[in-house]
């Protein structure tokens, strides 16, 4: 895509940067600001010659002097004996176009300053860069190491970058390090209990200040966990490798941007594109072939153990169920069909091996040629799946041949699987395509794995295929720069609530609004219109199931119950059918983090809007403000909603009413939300 309106300038200086010398040998601190001047940056040095940095917004102090630098496996560390020699500053003003997205149009305006460090004779005069991107919402830094004599690789132990957060608070955390990755339920606290926390870690301020740090283009490097030093200071600390240095870079190398989204409110938070903007443009190029969607698929029996992965009486996978899923998708507009267990490598114990895999191969009763040949007659499109039990070594060696044989059927998106426990990926090289050494483990979130799910992106983007992957690594805005990058897991999603009664609690999803949706598009499978698990009901409203595909956004959105059972509620089929995965606007309306979430979406291929949301378990009345509709024009509202007494602990969970509405901008709408609950809003422009 073209960018729009394009007036990015770089080099410039300007009257927003108070101090910022462009050659100011051993500078005592340089400053920044944001272009409305409401955020401000102080970098210095402290008594020590470490390199630090702070933060103030409308004047109140909001990261207080915080230490940047590395710790290295070997040699002395890049944390001391540090001077200022020289800064410069740029700025751009931009608007760039999505292929695919929460909006169309993203605009893109910001101050710069890079600040360059030395450190004396004793410590090797090694140099280092940082450059602060300041937006009016948020602020992005990062490390770029320079070519240099005497340093050629840098073996990073650690970085010792710090967030010194001063206003007390309360934070919305998972614990990074853990066994269960990022599948977790959400800790509320205040910030100084926060212990070692995955990001976006989210949290509101005493003042109502909203801040979530998080990371942005992750390329070839370790990500980070968010960990209490002290008080309310926290550190990186960077997930662990094999190979014992954290992170192994030759030079010259950037690190991923470290980000700080700032906002008045809940919605500041949201509606905020930080961590987009702080990756490079589109890199593959005319990505048409990348199809936002619905789908259904051959999965909730598997969760649910009514079918199997494994081969036997209870395979899931066979050619006359998927064709019956392949009916169904034709009749009622789904694109695509998932399908899991299609491949020999099942049987057995596949958890965390993987070696057995196969992704070329089908079980004997699943005729995928014939499928793929079916499915193209009706109009749907297979969704391919590759599960590799964390084996890389085994994935990599044959992900190129699966592609190529999806390519062939004409499967154009594949679900990606890392099923194995935290630091039990399998792994027989230093980088894709490095020479085969001896196995070791490696951490979802490592060095090794971040290598990896970019080879899997860029070798299917060779075959025109999407990736959705599971188990994955965090999102860091990497799908700007890699579009085929439609999807990811990275929480708890459906899949919890088959296996445990309220498994993952009424308030798990307006929480993973204002957390783990802060990095982007999340498989999240809505749709178990039944609410029922294996062992009893999901923590959900009928009308919450709805609110779902407005409140947890993705390009692929899938109706994950079994089809009989969708069968069986036509007039919520008759929204999800038409709930589009692509958007031209996207914005919170209403909502607070971890109590609610309401969203007013337009639809990117036609002039109506959809609106709803999901509620924690304290039922409340929302007001809706159609402000966002166009001037002028009436919208047939039909409306989705909790019924009178309904709530996720009883039956009644599947109470729910039905209205039409006529409306226009300006206008109000009061809407009750149950425990547990949401509502769905489908907006038509009339005359």
């Amino acid at each position: 895509m073209k960018p729009l309106n394009l007036l990015a300038t770089a080099g410039l200086t300007f009257a927003a940067f108070a101090a910022h010398p462009a050659s100011a040998q051993d500078a005592k601190a340089v400053t920044a600001a944001s272009p409305d001047g409401s955020i401000v940056l102080t970098v210095s040095t402290d008594n020590d010659s470490r390199p630090t940095y702070s933060i103030s917004r409308k004047g109140k102090l909001l990261i207080a002097p915080s230490k940047l630098g590395f710790v290295l496996t070997d040699g002395l560390n890049m944390a001391r004996g540090f001077s200022i020699t020289s800064s410069e500053t740029a700025r751009g003003n931009d608007t760039w176009e999505q292929p695919w997205g929460e909006r169309r149009y993203v605009k893109d305006s910001y101050n710069q300053i890079t600040v360059r460090f030395q450190q004396g004779p004793t410590y090797g005069e090694r140099r280092m860069n940082v450059t602060f991107r300041l937006f009016d919402n948020g602020v992005g830094f990062r490390y770029e190491i320079p070519e240099q004599p005497g340093l050629k690789t840098m073996k990073i132990a650690e970085e010792t970058t710090e967030f010194d957060i001063v206003p007390k608070g309360t934070a919305w955390w998972i614990p990074g390090g853990e066994w269960n990755r990022y599948e977790q339920v959400y800790q509320q606290t205040p910030i100084d209990a926060v212990s070692t926390a995955h990001t976006p870690i989210t949290m509101k301020l005493e003042d109502g200040t909203h801040l979530s740090f998080h990371e942005a283009a992750l390329v070839d490097y370790a990500g980070y966990w968010f960990k209490r030093a002290d008080g309310q200071k926290f550190r990186t600390t960077l997930s662990p490798s094999s190979r014992g240095a954290r992170v192994v870079r030759d030079l010259p190398f950037a690190t991923p941007w470290r980000t700080i989204r700032i906002a008045d409110n809940a919605a500041g938070l949201v509606d905020n594109d930080l961590e987009l903007n702080l990756n490079e443009p589109n890199k593959l190029g005319d990505v048409s072939w990348v199809k936002p969607a619905r789908y259904i698929g051959i999965w909730w029996g598997m969760i649910r153990n009514d079918w199997s992965w494994a081969e036997g009486p209870k395979h899931g996978a066979t050619t006359e169920r998927t064709k019956q899923y392949i009916d169904y998708a034709a009749q009622h507009g789904f694109r695509g069909v998932l399908v899991e267990g299609w491949n020999k490598g099942w049987n057995g114990d596949w958890f965390g091996h993987g070696d057995e895999f196969s992704f070329t191969q089908a079980t004997p009763d699943f005729d995928i040629e014939a499928i793929t040949k079916y499915a193209r007659k009706k109009g749907v499109r297979l969704i391919g799946h590759h599960e590799t039990g964390g084996n890389i070594a085994n994935y990599e060696a044959h992900m190129d041949e699966g592609f190529a044989l999806y390519q062939k059927l004409g499967v154009d998106t594949v679900k990606t699987g890392y099923v194995a426990d935290g630091g039990g990926v399998i792994a027989n090289t230093d980088a894709p395509g490095a020479p085969v050494g001896p196995l070791r483990m490696e951490w979802h979130d490592g060095q090794r794995m971040v290598q990896h799910h970019l080879a899997v992106v860029e070798d299917a983007a060779k075959h025109h295929i999407a990736i959705d992957a599971h188990e994955p690594v965090k999102d860091t805005g990497l799908r700007r720069t890699y579009p085929n990058w439609v999807s990811r897991e990275g929480a708890r999603g459906m899949e919890y609530n088959a296996w445990g009664t309220f498994a993952n609690g009424p308030e798990h999803e307006p929480t993973l609004v204002y957390t783990r949706m802060l990095s982007g598009p999340m498989d999240f499978t809505p749709g178990v219109l039944s609410l029922e698990g294996a062992n009893g009901p999901l923590a959900s409203t009928l009308a919450k199931q709805l609110g779902l595909y407005l409140a947890i956004y993705s390009p692929i959105q899938m109706a994950a119950d079994f089809i009989e059972q969708l069968d069986k509620y036509p007039r919520e089929m008759n929204f999800i059918e038409s709930v589009p995965t692509d958007w031209s606007e996207s914005h919170l309306i209403a909502g607070e983090v971890g109590d609610y979430a309401i969203f007013a979406r337009k639809d990117r291929g036609s002039q109506r809007w959809f609106v709803g949301g999901v509620n924690d378990a304290t039922a409340r009345t929302v007001t809706l403000k159609f402000d966002f509709l166009d001037a002028g024009k009436s919208y047939k509202a039909s409306v989705w909603k909790d019924g009178e007494g309904a709530t996720y602990l009883t039956e009644a969970r599947h109470k729910i009413a039905y209205d039409t509405k006529t409306v226009r901008k300006g206008d109000t709408m009061d809407v009750w939300l149950a425990p547990g609950g949401g509502t769905a809003i489908r907006l038509e422009p009339g005359r």
